[in-house]
């Protein structure tokens, strides 16, 4: 049974790239690991120094919880492909290219997730797994990234 690793946000293009995932998963008869990544930003440490009523913990929570409702709403539990979520601390496009070994199929990308500029075709994370990845990596548009590439 071969892998598909699938970076997973929350956003609306990483949905898209889970859904995709998925039934790419049932025509190659493979299971899917959605992957999310989650750091404290630099910002929380302002100076150098983190305020005391800060939970660092509450980043991990967070992103988990993130995960675990993009898994909810995509409808994995009934799509009969065996979906695993993985949490894992770290910058995305990193965290994304470590598991890339285990995606011994495909590795599944959205063209742009939470960060970053809404006018960009592709985000940082889908830039730099597309030429960083050690196997086959598909970046998967959103609605809104078509409309924006009909306009004239």
């Amino acid at each position: 049974m071969g892998t598909i690793v699938v970076g997973v946000d929350g956003s609306e293009g990483s949905l898209a790239a889970l859904r995709f995932a998925i039934e790419e998963a049932k025509i190659r008869g493979a299971e899917v690991k959605a992957v999310n990544a989650w750091h404290v930003p630099p910002a929380v440490y302002g100076g150098g120094w983190a305020p005391a009523s800060v939970d660092f913990d509450e980043f991990r929570k967070l992103a988990e919880a993130a995960l675990e409702k993009t898994i909810e709403d995509v409808g994995a539990g009934a799509s009969g492909v065996t979906v695993t979520a993985i949490l894992r601390e770290g910058q995305a496009a990193d965290v994304l290219c470590a598991e890339a070994p285990a995606a011994d199929d495909l590795l599944v990308v959205g063209s742009r997730g939470l960060g970053g500029f809404r006018g960009l075709l592709l985000g940082s994370v889908s830039q730099q797994v597309v030429h960083h990845s050690a196997c086959p990596v598909v970046v998967v548009p959103h609605h809104e990234d078509r409309e924006h590439q009909s306009e004239p």
